[in-house]
């Protein structure tokens, strides 16, 4: 539910919005009556046509980021943000190499805290203001993750940190985890028909892959004008694979 009259926008920024996950974000809050700003450095797919907004941007420059962000908030302020965008380099610790550790760091880090540096002023004007951080169940350990896990549990910290400043100006601050979600991504590095892919499933307690959906309808819980009294809190949408399974 997006948020009444007494706001002056219902305008939801969502990085990498053009595919998988942040697509499906992109989807939902546009059905819920979002206008939803897409931050990505590629075009959104072309089926289906949705409505959003698109800016390209590489969101590792903080210049170019910046640039977009004031012609973003040129129109008016942003209620919402999603930081969604982000690269996964996988390696094992000794195979990490330091450009891509700061690649992971400038995307998956940096560009959150610059893009809610830039909407917050707009939020407490309002009065109101939601912002849900994408992190990943990666974040309590992972192999061959330093720099995802490393830079996805920074992202829960901050989220933590941003919900305890800015609670009193009614602007609530949640972080999403998820776990195996069927993104393109996902069928790359893991086949539908490769034994390890369906091991994968067999460890998950509701029996199947996450789909992106699964992860829009929780950031709609989270930006629904209902939703204030929820703050600082990380959902771990998973099918269960958080849990330890006793006896297992």
């Amino acid at each position: 539910m997006f948020p009444d009259s007494s706001v002056k926008t219902t305008t939801a920024l969502v990085t990498g919005a053009s595919r998988g996950i942040g697509r499906a974000i992109a989807a939902r809050l546009l059905a819920e009556g979002w206008k939803v700003i897409n931050l990505d450095m590629t075009p959104p797919a072309a089926e289906p046509e949705l409505g959003d907004i698109w800016y390209a941007v590489d969101l590792s420059d903080v210049s170019a980021t910046k640039q977009v962000l004031r012609e973003v908030l040129s129109d008016g302020p942003v209620s919402a943000l999603v930081n969604n965008a982000a690269i996964g380099h996988m390696s094992a610790l000794e195979d990490t190499g330091v450009t891509d550790f700061d690649e992971s760091v400038a995307i998956n880090m940096r560009a959150p805290m610059v893009c809610a540096q830039a909407l917050v002023p707009g939020m407490k004007e309002q009065g109101f203001g939601r912002i849900v951080n994408i992190a990943s169940r990666a974040h309590l350990g992972k192999t061959l993750r330093t720099s995802y896990a490393a830079t996805k549990g920074a992202m829960v910290s901050m989220t933590k940190v941003w919900a305890l400043e800015l609670a009193a100006h009614g602007i609530s601050v949640n972080a999403i985890a998820p776990g195996p979600i069927r993104t393109a991504l996902f069928e790359d590095a893991n086949p539908p028909d490769d034994p390890r892919t369906r091991q994968i499933i067999d460890a998950i307690p509701v029996g199947r892959l996450g789909e992106p959906e699964d992860v829009a309808h929780s950031v709609a819980f989270f930006l629904d004008q209902r939703s204030g009294y929820v703050t600082g809190q990380v959902l771990y949408v998973c099918g269960g694979v958080t849990l330890a399974r006793g006896g297992s």
